[in-house]
């Protein structure tokens, strides 16, 4: 069994199973390994962090054995040794057999994890470090039980956690949802009981990003009325920023009712990213 984290989240060695393209930008990769039974998930937005081998290694290089020194032992590897680290939003997971599946945006030009999810193919081997508990702190999406319309804002990146957000929610529970992805092929159905409507914004029909197309739509929108609104908003972090002051300012949504996550942001990788944290 490989070396465990500090509860409640802790390192799985899984393989890839099988891959299905959703569209011209996204792909989806379903992963197994008997550590899965140890893997456990309420789902909804549940964050997860992917180790991805360079080309031509057989897996991701991670100190393991130096236990709760696996961190500083990973970012003293060289640079072209060291695992690529990702993170993802877990999209399903399923039991019998045990199986997570983890949606992949698809760039052009590619990143070290666009390019290993575009050419993955059964058997090729990953590291995830995920939730051993369900319940946990990597689950940002927690909707006071007094509210009365959700809404929700997510970009490609955010798309497979606002499909499980719309998946775990009740019957009857408002919700109103939008959607921005890079190409109209890309558009899913997204199953759920709840009563949702969902609009989903097209980058490639805008010029520049997408950040003044989704603040023009949700300026724009007509919410239904409502005294408790919770609102979840996920993706680059300049949109996601300023669709916070417009409903915190500008439509008076208490701001501690409001979620906010910065999945990535334009114009750096995931490492200049976390070097800024």
């Amino acid at each position: 069994m490989t070396t465990a984290v500090a509860a409640p989240f802790r390192f799985f060695s899984l393989h890839v199973v099988r891959t299905r393209r959703l569209g011209p930008s996204l792909v989806r990769v379903t992963f197994a390994g008997d550590e899965l039974r140890y893997f456990f998930s309420e789902g909804r937005d549940q964050s997860l962090s992917l180790f991805l081998p360079h080309p031509g290694q057989r897996e991701p290089q991670v100190p393991l054995e130096l236990g709760d020194g696996w961190w500083q032992g990973w970012r003293e590897l060289p640079d072209d040794v060291r695992a690529v680290m990702r993170s993802y939003t877990l999209r399903a997971l399923r039991r019998d057999p045990d199986e997570i599946d983890i949606d992949f945006v698809l760039h052009t030009p590619a990143g070290p994890a666009s390019r290993w999810a575009a050419q993955a193919s059964a058997g090729d081997r990953v590291l995830l470090l995920g939730p051993a508990v369900a319940d946990n702190r990597a689950i940002r999406f927690r909707p006071p039980q007094d509210t009365d319309l959700v809404v929700l804002w997510g970009d490609a990146s955010a798309l497979p956690a606002v499909s499980a957000i719309l998946e775990s929610l009740p019957a009857g529970q408002r919700v109103r949802a939008w959607l921005e992805v890079h190409d109209a092929g890309d558009i899913q159905d997204l199953p759920t009981e709840a009563d949702a409507e969902v609009t989903w914004l097209i980058q490639d029909e805008t010029r520049g990003e997408g950040s003044p197309m989704a603040l023009a739509a949700l300026r724009e929108a007509r919410l239904p009325h409502a005294e408790r609104p919770y609102v979840w908003i996920a993706g680059e972090s300049g949109c996601v920023k300023q669709l916070r002051r417009h409903f915190v300012g500008e439509r008076g949504v208490d701001r501690r009712r409001v979620t906010f996550v910065g999945y990535w942001r334009q114009g750096l990788t995931e490492e200049q990213l976390r070097a800024q944290e």
